[in-house]
């Protein structure tokens, strides 16, 4: 309570700025401070801004976002009538790297005062979520971030519950997540920036600007891209920064020498996720080793420059994504990347980092790199920035299937993420579908973001399945598809599938004795001439020949007791919709 009533004093001695303007940009905020503007910025700008409680953290702390339109245009139904461009940017969604917060803040403040980007707001409607992980800002701390250079305290990485938000885009199982995802799709952002700081090595550059698409995704699009993040790494460096285009990581971690390669992340991360949904999304990085005061002023700069790129060819943006949208709403794609890699083909660049040598480490043993930041160098070094897909999948005809077993929970992911769906009304005792059956089957050793991840071989084969009534039916023509594709193809790494939502259906469930086993393994060779010519041929493989368990699950495998659904995906894919359909939704 004291907290909130000095924020509330501190806010009306300086209205509308922030514990990082105010301390000269050594310090930030906490939360409450977020919650004080929240009210404030509507009361300083009324019919300009909006903020909104768009959820609830498992802390019970209110999740929030800002819109703000110069013509009052602040609801996603009168953006949409008008045709507007909406840019979605968003702080904090790792609490420690809290830079967007307070520059958007600032940024905010300063476009519904008019002193910056004028007429942008005619042009473009602003969402602004200072922190998405509100909890882990709450977590607050002068140690949280020890290769940072400041702010002096600052949030932790992770939520309440330890789920690091940016790999959830997908699974969708944090709260917070949920609810970012849903806000996402109510306003349908033409860009989406997610706000971070990099870690790693010392160089001069100062932000990363990863956009997608641009190598990756429609082709329609990937020119736009291309074209949206030149001119905006031109005003960047027009403005004295030091921007690149990929995430600067080394190939090989503490050796520069190793260069760089241009990936594109699969969707459980933040600009990839809505690049896959066909709009354009951006990773921001500022670079730890910057101040805090340069930092943050470089995240504003990136964002002004993205608002004035998308007001002046807000249009012909929105264009191309309609038609995009269309295209998928006709049934016209017909496969998904579902993994991306880079080529062989590189070429060497030179690149602005500080003198180095390499050491062994008295503490580790292992050959360690020192920086000398006194010194700068130019590093040059092979950059890989071809890419090619690595896995794609080609989609049913109609659409996916999902018995009444899962129905219920896989309902609300697709929900979640903005995806259309149809509930079977009265069983169908035989339908001809695809089926999905695994060959092999093998769960990660230690678990990753709070599930045991699977991943499978197999092919999909078609066969006659029941469909129950209350079976989910999924249409792959609409302008969700892609992601659609991401969670429910078994072989991506992002499917359900393989983020463990399913493995019960993987483990065996039922078993037979060898003393019945036995008599009829003999029984089936002596009869089966087929059966003994696979078991002769199989019995060549040494590792098989020397493996019980394995000569007895040949025969296992051809009992009448054994169970058919195991290894069998409870997912189906359809050339065409059941009869009996009503929307559920």
């Amino acid at each position: 309570m004291l907290l909130s009533t000095l924020l509330a004093v501190a806010l009306a001695q300086a209205p509308l700025t922030t514990t990082a303007e105010r301390s000269n940009w050594t310090r930030t905020g906490r939360y409450p401070e977020v919650e004080a503007l929240c009210r404030a910025f509507p009361q300083a700008f009324p019919g300009k801004v909006r903020c909104e409680t768009y959820g609830t953290t498992p802390e019970g702390r209110p999740l929030l976002a800002f819109i703000a339109s110069a013509d009052g245009t602040l609801t996603p139904a009168a953006t949409a009538k008008k045709g507007r461009s909406v840019v979605l940017f968003q702080g904090g969604i790792h609490a420690g790297e809290i830079d967007g917060k307070d520059a958007g803040f600032w940024l905010l403040r300063d476009m519904l005062a008019g002193k910056a980007l004028p007429g942008v707001l005619k042009q473009v409607t602003v969402v602004f979520v200072p922190v998405v992980n509100v909890d882990g800002h709450e977590r607050f701390g002068p140690n949280n971030r020890p290769n940072q250079v400041g702010p002096e305290e600052m949030g932790w990485r992770v939520t309440a519950q330890n789920l690091n938000l940016n790999r959830d885009y997908t699974k969708a199982d944090a709260p917070e997540m949920v609810a970012l995802l849903k806000l996402l799709h109510t306003w349908d952002p033409l860009v989406y920036l997610d706000l971070h700081v990099t870690d790693g090595a010392k160089f001069e550059p100062d932000v990363s600007v990863s956009l997608e698409p641009y190598k990756g995704g429609p082709e329609s699009l990937r020119a736009l891209g291309a074209k949206l993040s030149a001119e905006l790494v031109t005003g960047l460096e027009a403005q004295g920064h030091l921007p690149l285009v990929f995430y600067p990581s080394f190939i090989q971690d503490d050796d520069p020498a190793s260069g760089f390669r241009y990936g594109i992340s699969p969707p459980r991360f933040s600009h990839v996720y809505w690049a896959v949904n066909r709009r354009f999304g951006v990773l921001v990085e500022t670079h730890s080793w910057k101040n805090y005061a340069h930092r943050v002023k470089t995240t504003r700069d990136v964002l002004e420059g993205t608002l004035r790129l998308v007001a002046r060819d807000g249009a012909a943006l929105r264009t191309a994504v309609k038609a995009v949208d269309a295209e998928a709403e006709a049934g016209k794609v017909r496969e998904v990347v579902l993994t991306w890699e880079s080529t062989d083909k590189s070429r060497q660049i030179d690149f602005r980092g500080y003198a180095y040598t390499h050491e062994t480490s008295p503490i580790s043993n292992q050959r360690v790199v020192r920086y000398d930041d006194t010194k700068p160098q130019v590093w040059k070094v092979p950059y890989f920035d071809e890419v090619r897909p690595a896995h794609t999948a080609p989609l049913p005809q109609g659409g996916y299937l999902v018995p009444p077993a899962h129905a219920a929970w896989v309902a609300e992911k697709l929900r979640t993420h903005g995806l259309r769906f149809q509930r079977l009304e009265k069983e169908v005792p035989s339908a001809e579908v695809e089926v999905f059956r695994a060959t092999d089957a093998k769960l990660r050793p230690q678990s990753y973001e709070n599930r045991q991840p699977l991943s499978v071989q197999g092919t999909w084969k078609k066969e006659p399945r029941a469909l129950p009534a209350g079976t989910l039916y999924v249409p792959v023509a609409q302008p969700g598809v892609e992601v659609l594709a991401h969670l429910l193809e078994p072989l991506g790494p992002e499917s359900l599938l393989a983020w463990g939502f399913f493995n019960a259906h993987f483990e065996q469930k039922e078993y037979i004795e060898e003393y019945v086993l036995e008599p009829f393994a003999r029984e089936l060779i002596q009869k089966d001439a087929a059966v003994k010519a696979a078991w002769e041929q199989r019995l060549k493989d040494p590792a098989f020949a020397a493996d019980p368990r394995a000569r007895y699950r040949f025969f296992y495998e051809r009992h009448p007791t054994y169970d058919e659904r195991f290894n069998l995906y409870p997912v189906f894919r359809a050339d065409s919709p059941p009869a009996g359909l009503r929307p559920a939704r």
